[in-house]
């Protein structure tokens, strides 16, 4: 610990999410003698930890001169409790912050330079708004291939990563996302695993969605296992179900996907390298990436999706990792249910085989699992697909999705929501489009995803005719404001189905 006059630590119970925030009374003498004012970076320091936390000035008798608040995220970094001693001073500069502006004016970055960036951020130097000036420079076709491959391999580099030992091949399946519903993961896992794949899946929480395969995967079994744990599971079942965070692969990314959240952004650089780095730090050697392409989806046009599918290709063969990309149909929701636990029963619904279980999860579920096969097995797509059903039909994908739940803690009863709302169709028709977007912006209005009850049930698709007081979809939520507010948006916006007359 350095001269500086010491502070007492003050625990503020200020839940300030993953950015670390002190608080000074503006007569404290540290405060007066250094210069601090509001927003001031500062470093914290004890005997063994130091901390980059951003300044707020207390002006009110809440705090004490002598004394520093910090939030509740400061004191867990700093590993301090109240009553403790640190020291404050100015922090050192960042200086991966000059090539964040280099970019900001156009410039393409160095390896280096990708490289200092995100060890900067995974060492929590960034303030959010300076990872928010990072991801919006980056997005929009920002990064040329040279500047994604580096920072795929800086993601990685700051990361851990995981060694299969006495395994050459191991395979992964991601889907980036967008389309409501779409929540063929677990069944693919299971398919693929049954087929003798090894197939260690680490997934994300929600960016812009109302469910990510975490979320989902955490109503139906635990999902946070460190790395020993996802190695105890895969040596057990041959796969995992398990969320990427907790597993630590690639900590700048998951501090980026928070703010990717809150900007709703997921520019196509930031999400190949995303994507990709989580797959090497996983030690994947062959992906299938499925791509939906719809006019309210993530990608729009067949265009968009094969200059998507070549980057991904390019980015993946200069990593070392085979990656394979499947176009899929985008232009409507995939399963029924949107929202964890809606998804949760649907992914059981597929699995076991019910007759109720939704058509299109189960056909895409089926054709990504097909591609993985021959991907792996190099058979054909025709003979993957048939390798898939019979293991789905036959019962072994849901025997074998039992024995990963049983390895992450067992299946959970899933939790019933305290509210819900059915929507009817006003008029007689057939529905020919619905908006994906504004579907999956109804699901979080009603509180998805942390909310894990909240969402929506279809009770019709694109495709469906319908009478007049046929039901739509059941709105659900644990919180009747939340509700209110989505079925508010939902009369301002009952348009996101087109149904037309039918003839």
């Amino acid at each position: 610990m350095s001269n500086h006059e010491p502070l007492v630590v003050v625990a503020m119970g200020i839940n300030t999410h993953q950015e670390p925030i002190a608080y000074m009374h503006r007569d404290c003498p540290v405060c007066r003698a250094e210069g601090f004012s509001a927003s001031t970076r500062i470093l914290v320091s004890t005997e063994d930890c130091n901390l980059l936390a951003t300044l707020d000035v207390v002006e009110n008798h809440t705090l004490s001169p002598g004394h520093i608040g910090l939030s509740n995220i400061a004191l867990e970094r700093l590993g301090v409790v109240e009553g403790d001693i640190v020291v404050v001073q100015h922090a050192p500069l960042v200086h991966s912050l000059g090539f964040v502006r280099k970019k900001i004016h156009g410039h393409s970055l160095s390896d280096e330079e990708m490289d200092a960036i995100m060890q900067d951020i995974s060492d929590h130097r960034y303030r959010d708004i300076e990872i928010a000036a990072f991801l919006s420079v980056c997005a929009g076709e920002r990064l040329n291939l040279d500047e994604i491959i580096g920072l795929t391999r800086a993601m990685v580099s700051c990361g851990k990563r995981i060694e299969w030992s006495n395994n050459p091949r191991i395979f992964d399946k991601h889907c980036i996302g967008g389309l409501p519903g779409n929540r063929t993961t677990p069944i693919v896992v299971a398919i693929a695993s049954a087929a003798g794949l090894t197939i260690p899946k680490s997934s994300s929480r929600a960016i812009t969605s109302p469910s990510g395969t975490a979320d989902t995967l955490e109503t139906l079994f635990d999902v946070q296992f460190g790395i020993d744990g996802m190695q105890r599971i895969v040596r057990e079942t041959g796969a995992c179900l398990v969320w990427g965070g907790a597993v630590n692969l690639s900590p700048a990314d998951d501090l980026m996907v928070r703010i990717e959240r809150e900007l709703d952004l997921d520019g196509e650089g930031q999400l190949i390298a995303s994507v990709l780095s989580k797959k090497i730090a996983a030690g994947s050697t062959h992906v299938v990436i499925d791509i939906p392409v719809g006019e309210t989806a993530k990608v729009r046009t067949l265009a968009e999706a094969d200059y998507l599918s070549g980057l991904f290709n390019r980015v993946g063969t200069a990593c070392g990792i085979q990656v394979r990309c499947v176009i899929t149909d985008g232009s409507r929701p995939v399963g029924n249910g949107i929202g964890p636990v809606q998804e949760a029963i649907d992914i059981l619904a597929v699995l076991r085989c019910e007759a109720q279980a939704p058509v299109e999860l189960r056909k895409r579920s089926l054709e990504l699992a097909a591609n993985l096969l021959d991907l792996a097995n190099n058979t054909g797509l025709e003979q993957g697909r048939s390798l898939a059903q019979d293991i789905l039909d036959s019962g072994q994908a849901w025997t074998q999705f039992q024995l990963i739940a049983s390895a992450q803690g067992g299946l959970k009863t899933l939790p019933k929501p305290d509210f819900s709302s059915v929507m009817t169709c006003t008029e007689a028709g057939e529905i020919r489009a619905i908006d994906n977007r504004r579907l999956a912006r109804l699901a979080k209005l009603a509180g998805a995803p942390n909310d894990k009850v909240a969402g929506i049930r279809l009770h019709a698709n694109v495709g469906s005719i319908l009478k007049a007081g046929d039901p739509l979809f059941t709105l659900y939520s644990d919180s009747p404001g939340e509700m209110d507010y989505a079925l508010e948006y939902y009369r301002q916006n009952g348009d996101m189905f087109l149904i037309v007359e039918s003839g």
